[in-house]
C-alpha cells in the first residue's frame, strides 16, 4: 500500500512538472508571439533544422544581436564581437598601435577625423579634423562602424596602413600612408606662456578617468607656485571621453551651479554636479575650443559658458552631444548603446549644433602661427589690466 502510495505521489509529481513546463513555454510562447518575436524564434529554428550547411547557434545568436542593434539606425551604437571589445579597451587604457587619430560617425554616417593627436604618424602627415577617411587598406568605409574602423587602423609599430581622405572643405580626395606607432594617448600639460609671465596655460587632450583629475591638479599645483594670475584651458582637439572625467575637470573652473544634465531614455532628467578638488582656479579663465572640441569637452566648455566662469575663444565645437554606455554581454564581447543625451546647464542641446565660443576666431590653415591662441591670450590680457585697474 505504501509502495502504491509513493508509486502515486511520484505520477503526480511529474505530471505537476510537465504541466509547469508546459505552463511556462505557453506563456513564453504567447509572450513571444505579441511581442512579435515568434519570427525571431522560427527562423532560429528553421535555419537548424532546414538550411543546406550546418550553422553553430552561437553565430546566430550574435548575428541576431548585431542585426538588432544595426536596427536602431543609430551609428554610436554596435555590437562588440571579441576582437572590437578587446579594441575598445585598448582605447580606453590609452596605449596601443596606431596612427594616433581620434575618429566619430558624422551624420551621414561617414567616418569623420575628430582630431588627429599632436606628435603622431597622422599629426605628422597632415591628416585635419573635418577630414573623412572613406576608405582604409583600399577597403570602403561606408558601411563601417567606429570600432570596426578603429581595429583596422591600430596594428602592430612598424607596419603601415594606407588611408583615403576626402577633405570637404577643399573638396578633394588624396591617398596617405601611415607607419604605426605605439601610441600613448596624453591627456593633461601645463606651463606658464613665455612673454607673459602672469598667463598659465593648460592643455587637456583627452577624458580618462584613470588618471586626467589627477595629472589636472599636478599641473595647476606647478602653475600656482609659477604664481599664475590668469589661466588659458586649451580643448582644442579633445575628442572627449569619459564623462565623470569631464564632471571633476569643470569643478576646477567653474565659479557655481551644475556642470551638465543628462536627459535618461525615459525622459527622465539628472543634473551632475562637481565636487571640488581644493585646487579651483582662481582670476580670469579663456577656453579655447575649436571643431575638434568633441563630447566630453563640449561638457566642460558649456557648462563653463552658460555658468559665465570664462570666455570661449576660436571655433563652433563638433557637436556630440549624446552618451553611450558599454554593456558587457560575457564571453569578451558587448554592446555599445547611446543610452542618454546631455544638455548643458541652462539646456542647450548641443548635438550636431556645437557650442558658439564668445570670441570668433578661425585659424588659418596654411599658416604656423597660433592665431587662436594669440587672441586668447589678448582676451586674458585685457582682463587683467581690467583687474588692476579695479
Amino acid at each position: 500500500m505504501d509502495r502504491l502510495k509513493t508509486r502515486g505521489l511520484r505520477i503526480t509529481a511529474v505530471v505537476l512538472i510537465v504541466l509547469l513546463i508546459v505552463g511556462v513555454l505557453g506563456g513564453f510562447f504567447y509572450w513571444a508571439h505579441k511581442n512579435n518575436v515568434s519570427k525571431l524564434v522560427s527562423t532560429f529554428f528553421l535555419i537548424k533544422s532546414q538550411y543546406i550547411e550546418d550553422v553553430s547557434t552561437a553565430k546566430l545568436v550574435n548575428g541576431a544581436v548585431e542585426g538588432m542593434v544595426e536596427a536602431l539606425d543609430d551609428p554610436y551604437s554596435v555590437y562588440l564581437d571579441r576582437e572590437a571589445f578587446k579594441e575598445l579597451n585598448l582605447q580606453i587604457e590609452g596605449t596601443f598601435g596606431g596612427i594616433g587619430v581620434e575618429i566619430d560617425m558624422n551624420q551621414d554616417n561617414q567616418i569623420v577625423v575628430v582630431s588627429p593627436l599632436p606628435g603622431t604618424p597622422a599629426a605628422q602627415e597632415g591628416i585635419r579634423s573635418g577630414d573623412l577617411i572613406t576608405k582604409i587598406e583600399d577597403e570602403e568605409t561606408t558601411d563601417m562602424t567606429t570600432v570596426e574602423a578603429a581595429a583596422i587602423l591600430r596594428g602592430e609599430p612598424g607596419t603601415t596602413v594606407s588611408l583615403e581622405i576626402m577633405r570637404p572643405e577643399e573638396n578633394r580626395t588624396f591617398t596617405v600612408q601611415l607607419v604605426r606607432e605605439q601610441i600613448i594617448v596624453p591627456s593633461v600639460s601645463g606651463r606658464m606662456l613665455e612673454d607673459y609671465p602672469d598667463v598659465g596655460y593648460l592643455r587637456v587632450m583627452h577624458f580618462n578617468r584613470v588618471n586626467t583629475n589627477t595629472q589636472l591638479h599636478e599641473e595647476l599645483t606647478k602653475l600656482e607656485e609659477a604664481q599664475y594670475r590668469g589661466l588659458i584651458l586649451d580643448l582644442r582637439g579633445n575628442p572627449g571621453g569619459d564623462l565623470q572625467a569631464a564632471v571633476e575637470v569643470a569643478g576646477y573652473f567653474l565659479k557655481d551651479g551644475p556642470v551638465v544634465r543628462i536627459v535618461q531614455s525615459g525622459g527622465t532628467e539628472d543634473v551632475l554636479y562637481a565636487t571640488r578638488s581644493g585646487r579651483e582656479v582662481t582670476g580670469p579663465l579663456v577656453v579655447l575650443i575649436d571643431g575638434g572640441s568633441a563630447s566630453a569637452s563640449e561638457i566642460v566648455a558649456g557648462a563653463i559658458k552658460d555658468s559665465e566662469s570664462g570666455v570661449l575663444v576660436g571655433a563652433r565645437t563638433f557637436g556630440k552631444g549624446l552618451v553611450q554606455t558599454v554593456f558587457n554581454l560575457g564571453d569578451q564581447e558587448g554592446v555599445k548603446l547611446t543610452t542618454n543625451k546631455y544638455l548643458t546647464p541652462d539646456g542647450h542641446d548641443i548635438h550636431a549644433k556645437g557650442i558658439e565660443p564668445d570670441v570668433v576666431v578661425e585659424q588659418p590653415k596654411d599658416i604656423e602661427e597660433d592665431v587662436q591662441l594669440e587672441k586668447a591670450v589678448e582676451v586674458l590680457e585685457e582682463q587683467l589690466k581690467s583687474e588692476k585697474a579695479a
